[in-house]
């Protein structure tokens, strides 16, 4: 029997879920890697490496049918899937007065309906094989708001999901699978590049002063499905901006 574990990362083409594909790669895990474009993906892989152990599936997240083909592809490539990094999102923020339909509605497709139905496929599928990780990349900010940055849509979405895997959690405990978020901060990633008076205006949004790496993230996502004990958690790594005022 294969005792490779398979990992699925959303969102795997850039960013913060390129990074955890290549942690997850780098230990010797099967990487399904998924994107909206084939052709960012293809980017990706290539720079990824590790070809053998990596399968592209690209598709829209926030479409069932897409979780589903995420799920189905790997089963047949990897035998089964052990962990669900629930990485694809995007950030809106803005005053409520100046938010579009068309953001209300990217918001609520990826960050809403790409949480729901991949971990509606993995809770069946890992159900089925006797147990798994969730993860949800969720957002700091969610957990405490800031007047200096206007929000609301992903407060509400991402808010929602920091309980949604307290629920989550509990429901399938009996199942050995653990269900936990990552509430990132300012991250340096492509989602935040800026010049150089906006970065000095986001690393005053940490009491420590300053903006997270990647790495940051990956170690807290690596924690969390290295653990058998850690579940409905939402792990803020944010240099202490949800800690109080400062």
């Amino acid at each position: 029997m294969n005792k490779v574990k398979t990992v699925i990362v959303m969102g795997a083409s850039s960013g913060l879920g390129f990074a955890i594909a290549q942690a997850y790669l780098a230990r010797g895990y099967q990487v399904v890697a998924n994107a909206r474009s084939l052709e960012r993906l293809q980017t990706a892989a290539d720079q990824l490496g590790h070809q053998a152990n990596l399968l592209l599936v690209p598709g829209d997240i926030a479409l069932p049918e897409t979780a589903e083909r995420l799920f189905s592809m790997a089963t047949q490539r990897f035998g089964r899937v052990d962990i669900l990094i629930n990485n694809a999102g995007i950030f809106i923020a803005k005053p409520i007065a100046d938010y579009s339909p068309e953001d209300v509605e990217a918001m609520v497709a990826t960050n809403l309906k790409g949480f729901f139905y991949p971990a509606q496929a993995a809770a069946r599928h890992m159900q089925q094989f006797g147990g798994g990780h969730i993860v949800a990349i969720t957002a700091s900010i969610a957990m405490q708001p800031n007047s200096k940055v206007p929000a609301l849509l992903p407060v509400l979405i991402k808010g929602g999901l920091n309980q949604a895997v307290r629920e989550l959690a509990l429901e399938l405990a009996p199942h050995n699978v653990m269900v936990n978020a990552v509430a990132p901060g300012i991250i340096a990633t492509p989602m935040h590049q800026s010049d150089e008076q906006n970065l000095a205006q986001m690393r005053q949004l940490a009491p420590t002063g300053r903006i997270g790496q990647p790495q940051d993230i990956v170690d807290a996502v690596l924690y969390l499905t290295d653990s058998h004990f850690v579940t409905g958690t939402a792990i803020a790594v944010d240099g202490g901006a949800t800690a109080g005022v400062w």
